[in-house]
């Protein structure tokens, strides 16, 4: 599928080991047994179908990490042939090359078929593996999968880069029930998913639309499905089933409706999310046809569902145009960003979208400030040097950066009336490809050149800035409606004017007409100013309930502005065990560990190390100054 037909000029990857500009998978066909009691998964094999791209190519390199390889053979024809490897030494950051001999050297346009058997071991980074009372239910065991943005190497021998995209069918053998990022098989899609522990199944399934490898995702354990429309719907354990229907079904299908509206026909068929349990260490995953979500979406009022509208946005935007290696991510979560909001722009107005690229400026200038002791991570396009973790630089600058950088380009171009059939054109010029900035860059200047005075208004834009640009600004100062953000603004104003007050006129009357985005803008605003007194804080919670609010966007915000001064640490101990989501459990970590360091370390290695995500693990850890 690769929409006009076009192609684009092979991209360097400095996150693989892999040959993939040698020989190249387009297909991956998957075998693997669940073994839930040691938490592998073994009896596990692939066949790659490779094709490669000029001659003399001897050897397939692949990607693996903490795998143990069992052999390797040519299953092209009937006979399998027995194939030597080499298995190298591991990598810290990129693990273990595993270099596969091909009995005879290929020319251009040959076509090889390459099957590994291999185990995982528990030092897998792509799975997390959840105790039974780790769940709601607390009955059964449950494990989720992670592979952005380069752990699916640990998860199949693979070539572990954006670059390279595939189509991919798997048969898991489990006694719990499998999901996966596919349209299952077997058994029928309709059939509904029961749980027998003496029995085990085989569940299969089929991704016909090429994905890159941190594409492929599982999970499994106890899980049950309601419809939220025509080709929308929820997995979540059943107890929780009802609240998720009720959060989700009124706007998921509306959502996708509006994507494709501004992009093109949504071509992956369904549209499904699960909710995973809490140590999820993201909002949301793009995973094709089943979006992983942390259940702190269920806030009970639908103020989250902006999420689902972020993922759903990477249906285009990441999945079907992708990122050809991690310099350019911010293509993938610009984009997306830039999409999400667009959708609010859709459906609530102007004011909407504007809100919430306020709401997103407060994390940008944080990331930005994060980073000003490695400054190539406040650049939009990364240049990636071999070896280097692409976990580091994770945060929201590729999101918001990148979204605001589009937004700008908007309105140079002269507003949506313009911008629109741009945008429909470069996702058909690219869907189905991995791209690179240059190739975006390039192609947005091919488009715009059709248009005389459109080329005059962007000479006045600094791309180098915008993409290579460091430091603690953008390159232009956005201005936007705030309408929607006055009332929070004003209101944090008379708190800061009342900050040495001895009656402290704050009430539940002062926000009873916000919604929680607008308290969590208000509690944003308030961590802008010097740190308040503890009667200050104290008089916030009485008046406010932020201590006990359910949405975790704003208990976020507010342990932020009460640790600020030493304030709620054992509050923020306990509510930091509820949540693996790192855009809450990072930042709360390390407030924590500022002002508590005994009780930040303590809080972590209890209960840290056994619940949360290997991903998240790791880089708290490191934030902390851990060593696991």
């Amino acid at each position: 599928m690769g929409g006009t037909g076009h192609s684009v000029p092979p991209a360097i990857d400095n996150c693989t080991q892999s040959n993939f500009n040698d020989i190249r998978s387009s297909h991956v066909d998957m075998e693997m047994t669940v073994d839930w009691k040691d938490r592998t998964f073994v009896k596990c094999a692939v066949v790659h179908s490779m094709r490669a791209l000029h001659s003399s190519v001897a050897s397939a390199i692949f990607d693996s990490s903490y795998l143990i390889i069992k052999s390797a053979s040519d299953v092209t024809h009937k006979a399998p042939v027995p194939l030597e490897y080499d298995l190298e030494a591991r990598h810290p950051v990129l693990g273990n090359k595993l270099t596969v001999f091909l009995a005879n050297p290929l020319n251009e346009g040959d076509e090889v078929k390459i099957r590994i058997e291999y185990e995982t071991t528990k030092q897998c980074t792509a799975i997390g593996w959840l105790e039974p009372e780790q769940t709601w239910s607390g009955k059964y065991p449950f494990l989720y999968s992670q592979c952005q943005a380069i752990h699916a190497r640990s998860l199949l021998p693979c070539q572990d880069t954006p670059s390279v995209k595939f189509t991919y069918a798997a048969v898991v053998d489990s006694n719990l029930p499998i999901l996966m990022s596919a349209l299952r098989t077997s058994p029928p899609a309709e059939e509904p998913l029961h749980i027998d522990e003496t029995v085990v199944r085989s569940y299969a399934f089929k991704q016909e639309t090429p994905i890159p490898s941190y594409l492929v995702a599982i999970a499994g354990g106890e899980v049950a499905f309601a419809s939220l429309g025509e080709r929308t719907g929820v997995w979540i354990e059943p107890g929780k089933l009802k609240a998720a229907v009720w959060e989700f079904k009124r706007d998921t299908e509306k959502y996708l409706a509006t994507a494709e509206s501004l992009t093109c026909e949504y071509v992956w068929g369904r549209y499904d999310v699960l909710v995973l349990p809490a140590s999820f260490p993201y909002g949301g995953m793009e995973n094709s046809n089943l979006t992983f979500l942390t259940p702190a979406l269920i806030t009970g009022d639908r103020s989250e569902t902006d999420t689902i509208a972020h993922e759903i946005a990477h249906s285009w935007f990441g999945n079907l145009i992708g990122c050809a290696n991690w310099d350019s991510f911010w293509l993938n979560e610009g984009w997306t960003t830039y999409t999400e909001r667009l959708i609010a722009h859709e459906l609530r107005g102007e004011p909407a979208r504007s809100f919430e690229y306020l709401v997103g400026n407060k994390g940008l200038t944080d990331e930005l400030a994060k980073h000003a002791d490695h400054p190539t991570y406040q650049r939009l396009h990364i240049p990636y040097a071999f070896g280097e973790d692409p976990d580091a630089a994770y945060g929201s600058v590729p999101y918001d950066k990148g979204a605001q950088f589009l937004l700008y380009l908007e309105r140079t171009v002269g507003g949506l009336k313009y911008w629109l059939p741009y945008m429909k054109e470069y996702v058909q010029r690219f869907r189905g490809l991995s791209i690179t900035t240059a190739d975006w860059l390039k192609h947005f200047n091919e488009y715009w050149a059709q248009f005389p005075d459109k080329v005059d208004a962007l000479k006045s834009v600094d791309f180098d800035a915008w993409l290579n640009g460091e430091g603690l600004y953008l390159p232009v100062k956005m201005e936007f409606d705030t309408s929607m953000a006055d009332a929070a603004y004003a209101l944090a104003d008379k708190v800061d004017k009342e900050r040495d007050s001895a009656s402290f006129p704050f009430s539940a009357k002062d926000i009873e007409s916000f919604s929680a985005n607008q308290v969590a803008l208000l509690l944003d605003t308030l961590a802008g100013f010097p740190t308040f007194s503890k009667p200050v804080i104290q008089a916030l919670d009485k008046a406010y309930g932020l201590e006990s609010a359910g949405n975790p966007e704003i208990r976020l915000r507010w342990y932020a502005i009460a640790l600020k001064g030493g304030n709620f640490t054992k509050e923020a101990s306990t509510w930091v065990q509820t949540t693996g989501r790192m855009k809450f459990c990072r930042p709360t970590y390390k407030a924590l560990n500022k002002v508590d360091p005994a009780l930040a370390k303590k809080t972590f290695l209890e209960q840290g190390v056994t619940f949360l995500h290997p991903i998240a693990k790791r880089l708290i850890a490191q934030d902390l100054g851990i060593e696991l």
